[in-house]
């Protein structure tokens, strides 16, 4: 069966082809929709007007009627579609009219005829859709139809194809989910018959590559089923040229020589202070780098006390990473001896490549590299640090700081950035990557190294775009069961959606395409580069939750309000406490606070309130997370609440009670202090705001979903 329908589709996809055309007619929309159980109305193509009147008769009752002609994709801006259509003398009209809109229309046009079709009942108007995107391939669309899908732009992506629970579940991620489920007295659609559309479209692009949009514009969803009043589909001009694949085992060995070399050749290294190679080589010297550190420079003897080689195919033994800091037009020639050295990594640090409009410059390189198997970083970066291993291949500063964050960017700026905020909050890093123009490696290399990696507990990315989004969603997918993947994806706007063919692919060009197929590949979207950054920094600190339940304990009524926001504005659970757990907090409060949640134990109460709430949230185990709301008083400074907080946390931690517990802390500057003090300790603690301390915790809850330790992940 599966075979006989590809075998129809085939049959109409190559007569398209052979006519010269892209779009195929409506009749031959049904063919393709009919093989694959995509629920379309009764239809037949008239060629004369009493064939349509026939047609009519036998549909028995309203019909609508459509031109059909190969060079006329939008019916409804030529005249060409009629609704409603009854009776042999309106038929008759309706065919003479469509005809003549037609040709005045597009004199030239090639007519061959009416579409006389059911008039399907009134329902909902949905829209399923299909499009090519450029860095995810196959994407499936859904969304509320008619005027509403350009209005509201209330859409969801997922890769195509899914499986049946996956297109239910884009029934649930629009806005107006509930407009589904029946609102008003009015009966819900059948969900069923509406992911099944869904799925068969998605199915039918993923067999088809050659198959570039499908839009199913409106689907009439009822209580009874789904059908789709229209379909139109368009084949792509042509298929882009496939990207060279690496094996998960290729991939982890030039990464493991790459982030744990044994030799690293400079290439460009010189004595002149203010040069990149000079500053590589300082870096690479004075971080300590145990293993061998090769200048190469034909006018050198020795740099900074170190032998030169005239060639880098000069170096004796192996070497595991050669770093360029030559001008781009040396680049090529250089990279040539690379290859014949059989260096697997090559760190492109120069500039003057595809960002500058040199994009055959960097196809040169990019080609001799794959001639030789050498794995490309760059070019345009700032280098990276591999800090475990006391390595800063970088003409920045360096940064020694061990710990479990891999970070990565793709701009030299933001690396900066990176590099400041980790030695201003102590983060340790397991490494810093610039990744540039990715000319070869990129984002899903990186992951599938940093998820094996066992010094990185959490991996955080600056990106502008991906080269391979279907590559990054599988290697994420590998990651995220592991450890946290952060993403923050620059560039918001879109540009080229007003190009496109179909109600779906001008839909497409917006992010709310990458912001789905982010979330279904399980990643934490950052909305900020700081947010990003306190993301990485604070998700290992703290423990998975068990659990939804969240209990707000804060010093200040104003504080409680805001947290009990934030925990909404992230998705959270605010716990509706029980009378046994609400009579317990009550025990410790005075009677002009408030239990319930939040549980609001007043400014002026001494240590012994906090703590003895804070003991009580921690071992109630119908508590998950923990959100406390500190302001500051003399009755309990900063730095008092900040040591019995981490004290009693350390104290449950040693019986094996971990629970994510993060803090807000308002007061005086002293507040800054206790933040870290906090910090350190396992408590994610921030001055200032009530936001900032709830969105790291959504965060963690995010991950834990998407790593199965809770339930709902994607």
């Amino acid at each position: 069966m599966a075979e006989d329908r590809v075998m129809r589709v085939r049959g109409v996809l190559d007569s398209v082809r052979a006519e010269g055309r892209s779009a195929l007619t409506a009749p031959e929309g049904k063919v393709i929709a009919d093989a694959y159980g995509i629920a379309v109305p009764g239809e037949e193509l008239a060629t004369d007007v009493e064939e349509a009147v026939a047609f009519a008769a036998r549909f028995g009752g309203p019909v609508v009627m459509k031109i059909v002609s190969p060079d006329i994709l939008h019916k409804t801006d030529a005249g060409g579609v009629i609704v409603g259509v009854e009776g042999a003398t309106d038929v008759r009209a309706a065919f003479h009219t469509i005809i003549d809109n037609a040709r005045a229309y597009d004199p030239k046009a090639r007519i061959a005829g009416v579409q006389v079709q059911e008039l399907l009942p009134k329902g909902q108007e949905v829209i399923v859709g299909a499009v090519t995107d450029p860095t995810f391939g196959k994407v499936v669309a859904f969304g509320l139809g008619g005027v509403l899908v350009e209005v509201l732009k209330d859409v969801t992506f997922r890769l195509a194809p899914v499986d049946a629970d996956e297109a239910l579940s884009m029934l649930d991620s629009i806005r107006s989910a509930e407009i589904l489920r029946g609102v008003r007295g009015q009966a819900g659609v059948d969900r069923w018959a509406v992911a099944e559309q869904i799925r068969r479209v998605s199915e039918l692009v993923a067999d088809f590559p050659e198959i570039a949009e499908v839009d199913l514009n409106p689907v009439i969803a009822t209580a009874e089923g789904a059908v789709a009043a229209d379909i139109r589909v368009i084949l792509a001009e042509s298929q882009p040229a496939p990207r060279r694949k690496y094996s998960r085992d290729e991939i982890l060995t030039s990464m493991r020589r790459l982030m744990q070399p044994g030799s690293v050749a400079v290439i460009g290294a010189s004595n002149e202070q203010g040069k990149i190679g000079n500053s590589v080589m300082r870096n690479l010297v004075d971080g300590g780098f145990a293993g061998d550190i090769h200048p190469v420079n034909p006018k050198a003897d020795d740099i900074l006390g170190r032998k030169a080689y005239k060639s880098v195919t000069d170096v004796p033994g192996e070497v595991d990473v050669a770093v360029f800091a030559i001008p781009a037009k040396f680049v090529a020639s250089a990279l040539e001896e690379v290859g014949r050295k059989k260096i697997p990594n090559a760190v492109l640090i120069p500039s003057g490549f595809a960002e500058t409009g040199e994009h055959e410059l960097q196809a040169e390189i990019v080609a001799i590299a794959e001639r030789y198997g050498v794995r490309l970083l760059g070019p345009n970066i700032y280098g990276y640090y591999s800090t475990w291993h006391d390595l800063c291949a970088t003409f920045c500063t360096p940064y020694d700081v061990r710990g479990g964050v891999a970070l990565t960017s793709q701009s030299g700026g933001i690396g900066m950035a990176i590099l400041g905020f980790a030695r201003t909050t102590k983060t340790g890093v397991s490494a810093i990557v610039g990744l540039g123009n990715k000319s070869d490696l990129d984002e899903d290399d990186l992951l599938t190294w940093f998820g094996e990696d066992p010094r990185t507990e959490c991996i955080a990315m600056h990106l502008e775009d991906l080269k391979d989004g279907r590559a990054f969603v599988e290697a994420a997918r590998a990651t995220v069961p592991k450890k946290p993947v952060v993403v923050l994806k620059a560039g918001r706007t879109a540009a080229g959606a007003k190009a496109a063919g179909s109600h779906t692919g001008a839909l497409a060009g917006d992010d709310a395409l990458y912001d789905d197929i982010l979330r279904q590949a399980g990643v934490i979207r950052a909305p900020g580069l700081n947010d990003m950054l306190e993301y990485a920094r604070a998700l290992p600190v703290l423990p998975a939750p068990k659990g939804d339940n969240v209990v707000i304990i804060t010093g200040a009524g104003g504080s409680g309000v805001l947290l009990s926001d934030a925990v909404t504005d992230n998705g959270l659970s605010l716990m509706e406490i029980p009378p046994d757990l609400d009579e317990a907090f009550r025990t410790f409060i005075p009677p002009f606070g408030a239990a319930g949640n939040p549980v609001d134990i007043t400014g002026g109460e001494p240590p012994s309130t906090y703590e003895a709430t804070i003991r009580l949230g921690l071992e109630d185990p119908r508590i998950h997370a923990l959100v406390l709301g500190y302001w500051h008083t003399i009755v309990t400074p900063p730095m008092v609440f900040a040591e019995l907080t981490a004290r009693v946390v350390a104290e449950f931690r040693e019986r094996g009670i971990e629970k994510p517990v993060v803090a807000s802390l308002a007061g005086d500057v002293e507040v800054e202090e206790a933040c870290q003090y906090l910090f350190e300790r396992g408590v994610v603690a921030y001055p200032y705001t009530t936001e900032k301390p709830v969105a790291v915790l959504g965060a963690k809850y995010r991950w834990a979903r998407e790593a199965g330790l809770l339930g709902g992940g994607t």
